[in-house]
């Protein structure tokens, strides 16, 4: 197997295991509040990165760990319970899928208006596009979704990753993804443990079938759509590059989507044309122009 098919096959795998997280929330849901399923997402995670952040964190300097906490927090713990909650408010998966390409959008904007990165026209322009699509996404008079309040949770989201993504270019270059990664949830075992204990769910009942299958899809949801991905997706970077890595982003709506279809939530044409509207501005943002 030569190493291009390699990059493609992990490249699929992302998209599938990222773009399918949505309707795990959803599955999840039928059971968990959304305190509950971010919680065990991110515990369980942390708790598979656990013996590697032991052996990583001696490699990050200690003036900066307090950079790498904010990147879990920001990076995926206030993420999950936002696009947890909003799930758990019947917005439905594949709208959450659209949303979260917002992402790379959010990247550019945060790196422009409070890091002030260079700006250029053509990436102002994306930026315009991507929230163009967002407007007809969202705003729709026949889309399926009791209140589009809890929409914004999940556009909100999005920003937290943008805040992430450029705390790590910005302050954690040195630092390896892998250590990172592993240190900065393995840090979040602790407080994601006691908002379970909090919330009650040691004490549920896991005979019951209706009750542990949402369970195991919130900590699969953790091992592989965390925990996994993110280390598959330090290993696309390092084989392929970056920006083949970070193509990615436009993978995942589409299997939001299919998840969407399979399960009947209602998807509108302008869904699809907002979300393809957003893809073109992240494009248009993040296009190296040529000299």
């Amino acid at each position: 197997m030569n190493n291009k098919y390699i990059n493609w096959v992990i490249f699929v795998v992302l998209c599938f295991i990222w773009g399918s997280s949505f309707i795990l929330m959803r599955y999840s849901a039928d059971e968990l509040s959304a305190p509950e399923i971010a919680s065990l997402r991110i515990f369980s995670a942390g708790f598979v990165f656990l013996p590697f952040a032991i052996s990583h964190i001696r490699h990050i300097p200690r003036k900066k760990i307090g950079f790498v906490i904010l990147t879990g927090i920001f990076g995926n713990l206030l993420p999950a319970f936002l696009f947890a909650l909003a799930i758990t408010k019947n917005i439905d998966s594949s709208l959450g899928g659209i949303l979260n390409s917002l992402t790379p959008i959010f990247v550019v904007l945060i790196a422009i208006l409070f890091f002030k990165d260079n700006i250029r026209k053509q990436k102002i322009i994306g930026v315009g596009i991507g929230f163009a699509g967002l407007l007809i996404t969202m705003f729709q008079k026949d889309i399926h979704f009791n209140n589009s309040g809890y929409a914004l949770l999940i556009v909100l989201a999005t920003a937290f990753y943008g805040i992430n993504i450029n705390l790590v270019s910005h302050y954690l270059k040195s630092i390896q993804p892998f250590h990172l990664a592993s240190v900065s949830l393995a840090f979040l075992t602790i407080p994601t443990a006691l908002v379970l204990w909090r919330e009650g769910f040691f004490e549920l009942d896991l005979s019951q079938a209706h009750v542990y299958k949402p369970v195991i899809a919130s900590v699969m949801l953790g091992i592989m759509g965390t925990a996994v991905a993110t280390a598959l997706f330090y290993v696309l970077v390092l084989r392929a590059g970056a920006l083949f890595a970070s193509l990615v982003t436009y993978g995942i709506p589409f299997v939001a989507l299919f998840w969407g279809f399979i399960y009947k939530e209602k998807i509108t044409f302008l869904a699809v044309v907002g979300l393809l509207i957003i893809l073109f501005g992240v494009y248009l943002a993040n296009r190296e122009e040529k000299n």
